[in-house]
């Protein structure tokens, strides 16, 4: 979240920034902020000054019954005694503004780069690069839901039966094929430095406050009520929370981690042709990268990693592009974010298979991760993550583009890790 002194220092830059996020209550919002602060501050004054003349006053009583000044002692206990009374009432003042204060700066998405363009939405995004392989298909050429029944790679109905819609059987090669996939992200991670960790797949709230899934996208989330625990929807969450309320020495930043998991979204409202086949799933596989970086480094950081997503997607020999989020489409909680998609031939259309978001100081001022520095100065860090990548969406573009007569190809990055060429 925005910290108090990021509003109060440049309050018409914040409340300008949330504009082109297209925050609707920005003005009004970051007013409430600013009257709930200065509630909070004047109070807290108000009872420093009262704890100060309680403490001195304390002090001299004793002073004063050596003294014999019995009347002047009994007039210092009772100003004592009612400015206990009004210290009670201060604090309950300031306790409500502080609950106030944080619950407001929780609704406040964080403020866009000046580098994020303005727009409305997913139309208004900037491609910034083209890439791969010019795809050549077969005369009737099939989507991926029906190339997967062809080869009994993914049975959708039988997911219904056990679970419901959105909620795939792998099977077969399509099973080795998504085990390749994950095997071939990771061992990519581990060759550019990121230390692979195995997280729950479930969080506490605290989790999900601190990366800003809640309150946000609490509606998005599952949520096993009994325990008050969020299946995950991207390991970014458990995996950054595990720098929740630590400081970090400056010396061993950049932190790069990344992480498989099983992600859970009920993407409720999705519907049409957005959700058939792989194209929107409710729970799927992903690898994500997460760093924890020094504000000065986090920039290099965002390259590295976009570089990285676009290694991958070359590898796969995948026709791509690369997007730069507008304001209206940009996330909650990011401050810069490119989308990576690939060209799904026989649909005709564009997938996102990836984020690659820096959060700037926005998911550390709710995770109090921060670092000291060499002049033992504390900071807060900065905070990045990006899938690399989410498999649906490209199980459905290497099926889709690689597809020929003889059967479907797999890219010769993937064979050592499928044991197969061919899925005929």
């Amino acid at each position: 979240m925005l910290t108090i002194k990021q509003i109060t220092e440049d309050t018409n830059a914040i409340i300008q920034g949330l504009e082109k996020k297209h925050f609707k209550q920005a003005k009004e919002t970051i007013e409430q902020v600013l009257e709930a602060n200065n509630r909070r501050r004047n109070s807290q004054n108000l009872l420093d000054n009262n704890l100060a003349e309680v403490n001195a006053l304390s002090r001299s009583i004793g002073q004063l019954m050596k003294e014999g000044k019995k009347e002047e002692a009994k007039t210092a206990k009772n100003r004592v005694a009612e400015l206990k009374e009004a210290n009670k009432t201060l604090q309950s003042s300031m306790d409500q503004a502080s609950e106030e204060l944080q619950n407001l700066l929780y609704t406040i998405p964080n403020v866009p780069y000046d580098s994020v363009p303005q727009g409305l939405g997913a139309e208004d995004n900037v491609v910034e690069k083209m890439g791969g392989l010019e795809t050549q298909l077969p005369k009737n050429a099939l989507p991926h839901w029906e190339l997967a029944k062809k080869y009994d790679l993914i049975d959708f109905d039988l997911g219904v039966k056990i679970t419901g819609a959105g909620f795939p059987v792998y099977k077969g090669k399509g099973a080795q094929l998504q085990r390749a996939l994950i095997n071939f992200f990771l061992d990519e991670a581990r060759k550019s430095g990121y230390t692979e960790i195995m997280p729950p797949t479930v969080v506490n709230a605290a989790s999900g406050y601190g990366t800003g899934q809640l309150p946000d996208k609490e509606g998005q989330m599952y949520h096993c009520e009994v325990d008050d625990l969020y299946l995950i929807p991207t390991a970014e969450v458990p995996v950054t929370n595990i720098y929740r309320d630590v400081i970090l020495d400056e010396k061993d930043l950049p932190i790069k981690n990344c992480a498989y998991t099983q992600c859970f979204r009920r993407e409720a409202g999705s519907y049409g042709k957005d959700v058939r086949g792989l194209n929107r799933l409710h729970e799927f596989s992903k690898v994500e990268l997460v760093r924890i970086d020094k504000p000065e480094h986090s920039k290099q950081s965002h390259q590295e990693m976009l570089d990285h997503v676009e290694g991958l997607l070359q590898k796969l020999e995948l026709p791509y592009r690369i997007l730069r989020l507008c304001g209206g489409d940009i996330s909650f909680t990011a401050a810069l974010c490119f989308d990576f998609e690939v060209y799904s031939e026989a649909q005709k259309r564009w997938l996102e298979v990836s984020s690659v978001s820096n959060f700037d100081t926005y998911q550390a001022n709710r995770l109090k991760c921060r670092y000291r520095t060499t002049e033992k100065k504390t900071e807060l860090c900065h905070t990045l993550n990006g899938s690399a990548l989410a498999l649906p969406r490209i199980v459905a573009a290497l099926l889709e583009n690689n597809q020929t007569p003889e059967g479907i190809r797999i890219p010769k990055a993937l064979v050592p890790y499928t044991g197969f060429d061919l899925i005929d």
